[in-house]
């Protein structure tokens, strides 16, 4: 990421050469707006589709467990983004589900039909979604121009009226509603499948 620097003009100042704090304001928007166009990710392709945001920035949160004290800031739960793919490595698929769920590997194998389902690499993350492990979302699948990642989507986490998620960068979390993300992803070319995932914990696995 290119840091975003900001010349203080004249005009900012007074007659001291001191900028005042609520010009604060608006170099932070102009600095998040710099930021979503590094991520190919433009303000004109948000409000093309309509789709309103929190976003809190924050220390990494590479982990669950930091996400967690995320959420209490955002008032919302933050989902679990996996990566994952098949023994030969030839079909992707991105897996959303409950931040508090854990998961088991057969359950999800068994009901997309695929045998021996575990973590894609790093390398393919960054080629197909262009972040990095701890900082994929269903955001990033703005990046997978053919179509590479399948995304799959635990019916349990449509249970909340919204969805978080990292955008690309894990020392950013957006918040927004269900709909607009679902909305979001059929616009960039990514239909989900939807699976029901046992609950561990509710069968003695966890």
């Amino acid at each position: 990421m290119i840091p975003y620097r900001h010349r203080v003009n004249y005009y900012e100042t007074d007659k001291m050469g001191v900028t005042h704090h609520a010009n604060y304001i608006h170099w932070m928007e102009e600095a998040r707006i710099a930021f979503l166009d590094q991520l190919g990710w433009p303000y004109d392709k948000l409000e093309e589709l309509s789709i309103p945001f929190t976003r809190v920035d924050h220390d990494h949160a590479d982990t669950m467990e930091d996400c967690l004290r995320i959420e209490s800031v955002l008032g919302g739960k933050i989902c679990k983004n996996l990566f994952l793919c098949n023994r030969q490595q030839t079909e992707f698929y991105l897996l959303m589900m409950p931040g508090d769920k854990p998961f088991k590997t057969k359950y999800l194998s068994a009901q997309l039909g695929c045998s021996r389902l575990s973590f894609a690499d790093a390398g393919h993350m960054e080629e197909y979604l262009h972040t990095i492990p701890g900082s994929v979302s269903a955001l990033e699948l703005l990046f997978d121009a053919q179509g590479k990642v399948q995304l799959v989507i635990d019916r349990p986490l449509l249970a909340d009226d919204t969805i978080s998620g990292h955008p690309g960068i894990s020392t950013s979390t957006l918040r927004m509603r269900r709909e607009d993300l679902l909305n979001y992803v059929e616009a960039v070319g990514h239909s989900p499948i939807y699976v029901d995932l046992p609950d561990p914990r509710e069968t003695g696995e966890a």
